[in-house]
């Protein structure tokens, strides 16, 4: 059996879209067939059904109403399929043999651009990466289709930056090389939920620059490496590929230096919770959803990426921070501003919409009327003289020649279909006030005809319709046809109840209506499209004028929440000091009742006070105390007023978290090794203008290898010349608050706790000093746990304090074998020795490298083992309990070798 003539023509089209759900168009209907129609009911609920196509077996098939095409399209890209969209592209009517089709467009999560699936107040980025292996260089490029932003940047590559770069955008789609190494994209995929498609090497090499310079008016060929414009080339590609048709919006081509913004990894991201919260995803709860103040969707956008991308620039800083503080004492010229701000739609993507011929009348009214905000806009903040405002306002287009066209030419409440008419205003075409006057004088005629017409045969219930089938027509009930005078009327079409006629003067007047009608409907698309092409025209205007009012919009913002929380404007400074006055944690504080934050200082700068050590029981308060350090650094750098009394801030390069717990079980990491993981990305990253920010270092394992390792780490950070970054460290190893004096740079500090009998009393508050008890079991009775067992707990904790009250952790800054052997026949170390030697030691970078100070619990650890065999009572052992107490010595006398 032979395939049917319409089957093949789909298997034809099918074949150019492979990875693609094809909605082939048959009629009123988009229809799929086979693997398509089987994954689609699934996907989408459908009906599964079949239809013949030649074969022996009917081939599987499902469909949807095109008009509903938006609502499954939306469905099946938010899980990450692609569509190809196949349409007729004849008239059925004047086609020979089968209608020809073509796909039109490929919908993919990164280029759909349909306003009911994006949100409003989120880029939709699409990203590609591109890896010159000669080079080991990579080239990574976001476009938001919508938006018409198109940005790239190069860099080393590092797996961590390419990382680091996806969480700052979060892309829908990535686009990358077939030959990207397996390690890249396996962490990708485990990191980010993101669809990605790979293609060959050479739809990425660019063979000639005439694409990339045909698309972006800023293009220079000298200004990007080969490997960037690779980069460039392939996304670029993609999206024509896809949208079948270059976009006109995407004309400017951005590229940014990574070292322009403070560097954030995923997990400072996550931990700090900027955009979304670590429970459940949402906006409420997170740093975003307190500075968010802003009246249009561009400057939310705007907003968000702002709070993405922290500027390391002073002089950017510091206007920004002007430009804030003179609208918030502005308070006339701040509320005018947030008045007329609230009317202005989404210029940027009505832009976009024009640009890819997807945008109606009312949505060109819309755009309008944002436009006839703007002179407004321009007069409010022509009072401001701060630099960055009154650079706004001279370079503030306010697009009144654009005004003037639609204003002209567009009525005020329009059709939606640009193929249904009632779309131009009378007086702006002689031919289209024609027509309406034909069409109107027509209907008038026709109203007349029924009145006339039942004056004439007597028949009250004699009535003019019209249908699509059969045009205009006078329906008699049957009861009544023989009133109808002979010859007056020709039958048109037989019902159960009733018969329809016509007149040779309805027929002709039905000629003059309808042809009116389709001529009135062809000429108004027609001139429609004209007016959208000379709008077009000013997208380069119309973008920037966006871009302008987004900013406007985020300084407003920030006045907003700065007058609305009693926020304080930061210095800035270069000298590696960071002062905070009366601190307070921006969103918990506005999870709180008001004025009942506990607020808390910070001291840090490069020399004494370079490390915190930071202990107390949990929910006391530490890792709140520490994210707000951060948070208000963040605040600080992307131009925000910040949460505190004052507050002087050092221009940090990056920031990094280690704060919870981050399971990874999925991917068989346990718990440690991601927190060692993370932790190694930190020593080797940081710089000493970085914050760091670390939160039970080493609790994944056991006490010794913890407490060993979190000793070393803040060694390491506090004694590498490289690295020396501002750290806030918390934990409960209160061993370590030793270190203090010992270590220079560190300094102890503890979250105060007032102890009421068997009660404890969270004070919220920091304080110099360790703290001298963990108060773990009064935290655990607070949390619920049974009396019995909090009763059991105390009675072991003193028991072992009693068993351990002479055994006291060594401090050494020496090798093992250099030891004093003093040292080592006591286990106790005098500590004015200790500090009397580390004045003479000197640790360079290579040193620190190669010789890191050891720590060694050998001493102890024999010393405690000696203790617990005198004191095995072997009389109440079983012989299983031996066998398991000797194969545990056995294990740690192991250790020990």
């Amino acid at each position: 059996m032979a395939l049917t003539p319409m089957m093949i023509q789909y298997f034809e089209v099918k074949e150019t879209c492979k990875d693609c759900i094809l909605f082939f168009r048959l009629g009123d209907f988009y229809e799929m067939f086979f693997d398509d129609a089987q994954l689609a009911a699934k996907e989408l609920e459908l009906v599964l059904t079949g239809r013949d196509c030649g074969l022996e077996k009917r081939a599987p098939m499902c469909g949807i109403p095109h008009h509903a095409a938006n609502i499954y399209v939306g469905r099946l890209i938010a899980k990450g399929y692609k569509v190809a969209i196949c349409e007729q592209v004849e008239d059925p009517a004047l086609a020979k043999g089968i209608v020809k089709r073509e796909v039109i467009k490929i919908i993919t999560p990164g280029t759909y651009t349909d306003s009911g699936f994006l949100e409003e107040t989120k880029n939709n980025y699409i990203m590609s990466i591109y890896i010159n292996k000669e080079t080991d260089f990579c080239g990574l490029c976001f476009c938001d289709v919508s938006t018409g932003e198109f940005t790239c940047t190069e860099t080393k590559l590092n797996i961590v930056t390419i990382l680091d770069e996806i969480s700052k955008f979060t892309p829908k789609e990535i686009i990358v090389s077939e030959d990207i190494a397996d390690e890249i994209l396996n962490v990708i995929k485990e990191r980010f939920n993101v669809s990605y498609s790979a293609y060959p090497n050479d739809f990425f090499i660019i063979k000639n620059d005439k694409i990339i310079k045909n698309q972006f008016h800023n293009y220079s060929e000298k200004t990007f490496s080969q490997t960037l414009l690779s980069s460039i080339s392939g996304l670029l590609s993609y999206i024509i590929d896809t949208q079948k048709k270059s976009l006109s919006h995407i004309d400017t081509l951005e590229y940014y230096d990574i070292l322009d913004y403070v560097s954030l990894d995923v997990n400072s991201r996550r931990n700090l919770e900027l955009t979304e919260t670590l429970r459940d995803k949402t906006k409420k709860g997170s740093l975003l959803w307190v500075l968010d103040r802003t009246n249009t969707a561009m400057g939310a956008r705007r907003l968000r990426k702002w709070l993405d991308q922290p500027l390391i620039n002073k002089k950017m800083i510091d206007e920004r921070l002007e430009a804030v503080e003179e609208i918030k004492n502005n308070t006339t010229t701040h509320e005018d501003l947030k008045d007329v701000l609230v009317d202005i739609y989404d210029i940027e993507r009505l832009v976009g919409k024009i640009s890819s011929k997807n945008v109606n009348a009312k949505e060109l009214i819309s755009l309008k009327n944002s436009i006839e905000k703007i002179p407004k806009v321009k007069s409010i903040i022509s009072v401001l003289n701060s630099k960055l405002m009154n650079k706004i306002y001279l370079e503030l287009d306010d697009l009144q020649d654009i005004h003037n066209i639609l204003e002209k030419s567009i009525i005020n409440s329009p059709a939606i279909s640009i193929k249904e008419g009632n779309i131009i205003k009378e007086g702006f075409n002689g031919e289209i006030d024609e027509l309406r006057l034909a069409k109107a004088h027509g209907k008038e005629w026709i109203a007349t005809l029924e009145s006339d017409e039942k004056r004439i045969t007597g028949i009250k219930s004699l009535k003019v319709g019209y249908n699509r089938v059969f045009g205009y027509y006078i329906e008699v009930t049957k009861l009544n046809i023989p009133s109808i005078p002979e010859g007056r009327y020709i039958r048109k079409q037989t019902l159960s109840n009733a018969e329809r006629y016509i007149t040779p003067e309805l027929k002709e007047m039905e000629d003059k209506i309808l042809g009116a009608q389709d001529k009135l409907v062809n000429i108004e698309y027609e001139i429609f499209t004209g007016i959208r092409e000379e709008i077009e025209k000013h997208i380069e205007r119309m973008k920037n004028t966006a871009k302008l009012i987004s900013e406007i919009d985020c300084l407003s913002s920030l006045a907003s929440i700065a007058l609305e929380n009693n926020y304080t404007r930061p210095k800035i400074n270069k000298k590696g000091i960071l002062n905070i006055i009366g601190g307070r944690h921006p969103v918990v504080e506005k999870m709180m009742p008001t004025n009942t934050f506990i607020e808390n200082d910070t001291y840090m700068d490069e020399k004494d006070n370079q490390l915190l050590l930071i202990t107390g029981p949990n929910m006391a308060g530490k890792s709140t105390y520490m994210r707000q350090v951060a948070l208000i650094t963040i605040m600080a750098q992307m131009g925000s007023f910040v949460p505190c009394a004052s507050a002087d801030i050092p221009i940090c390069d990056k920031i990094f978290t280690r704060i919870g717990a981050s399971d990874d079980l999925a991917a068989g990491k346990s718990t440690f090794m991601v927190e060692m993981w993370e932790v190694s990305n930190i020593l080797k990253n940081a710089t000493n203008k970085s914050l760091v920010l670390l939160d039970e270092v080493g609790r994944g394992t056991s006490t010794y290898d913890g407490l060993s390792i979190a000793w070393s780490v803040i060694e390491y950070i506090c004694k590498n010349t490289n690295l020396r970054s501002k750290t806030l460290f918390a934990t409960h190893y209160h061993e370590l608050t030793k270190l203090e004096g010992i270590i220079k740079g560190v300094k102890n500090y503890s979250v105060a706790v007032k102890k009421i009998e068997n009660e404890i009393v969270f004070l919220r508050k920091i304080v110099p000093g360790g703290a001298d008890e963990s108060y773990g079991i009064e935290v655990a009775k607070l949390a619920g746990l049974p009396k019995g067992v909090i009763n059991r707990a105390n009675e072991i904790l003193t028991s072992l304090e009693k068993n351990n009250a002479s055994t006291e952790i060594n401090f050494i800054n020496k090798k093992p074998e250099k030891m004093d052997k003093s040292i080592k026949s006591s286990g106790k170390v005098n500590e004015e020795n200790i500090v009397q030697k580390e004045s003479a030691v000197t640790y360079e970078a290579d040193i620190v490298q190669d010789e890191v100070t050891q720590i060694s619990f050998t001493d102890i650890e024999k010393d405690n083992i000696l203790k617990e065999i005198k004191n095995i009572n072997i009389l109440n052992l079983t012989p299983m309990d031996g066998f398991n107490k000797l194969y545990e010595l056995v294990n740690r006398a192991k250790l020990l070798s």
